[in-house]
């Protein structure tokens, strides 16, 4: 069985003409759910041991901040220019190039594709993964390769706001 953990990255400071959107850093209260859904998501069943980020700052924030209010874990994650898209089928492409030896991964990335990769594996609909939400599907294969529309099951989804 393989284990994916989505995690949209928290809220960011709006995009201005002069910075460009991959620079956009977490605002205050991006910050403040980082700590809020940092146990939430361990106790969720979240280990942190093959985290894969965004490129994208805010991305990168957001599991930086998730590791500091997780005292005792020291969380590593890789940053994959691949994971900074909005469109779903890159991440399920991504997913499917995955090492079978890998059976536990944390994607750390951004909406549309987020919430809409979640809904063509899943099986059941989520509306929106809102930032800083977190979603933790379950596939029955060996095989990232099997990936493939409702191959998986939303075991659980939480988001800043929900309890």
């Amino acid at each position: 069985m393989k284990t994916l953990h989505l995690i949209r990255h928290a809220k960011a400071y709006s995009g201005d003409s002069s910075s460009s959107d991959i620079d956009r850093p977490l605002n205050d209260q991006g910050k403040r759910a980082c700590a809020t859904m940092a146990q939430r998501i361990v106790d969720a069943g979240c280990d942190f041991n093959h985290v894969f980020c965004s490129t994208a700052n805010r991305a990168q924030q957001t599991i930086a901040w998730i590791n500091q209010a997780l005292e005792d874990k020291n969380i590593e994650w890789s940053l994959d220019d691949q994971l900074y898209t909005f469109d779903s089928q890159e991440i399920l492409r991504w997913c499917r190039k995955l090492g079978d030896s890998l059976n536990d991964v944390v994607i750390v990335g951004h909406n549309p594709a987020m919430t809409e990769f979640c809904n063509y594996v899943g099986d059941r609909y989520i509306e929106n993964m809102p930032t800083c939400g977190y979603a933790k599907l379950e596939i029955a294969s060996e095989s990232w390769n099997d990936l493939e529309e409702d191959a998986a099951k939303l075991v659980t989804f939480l988001a800043p706001g929900l309890v």
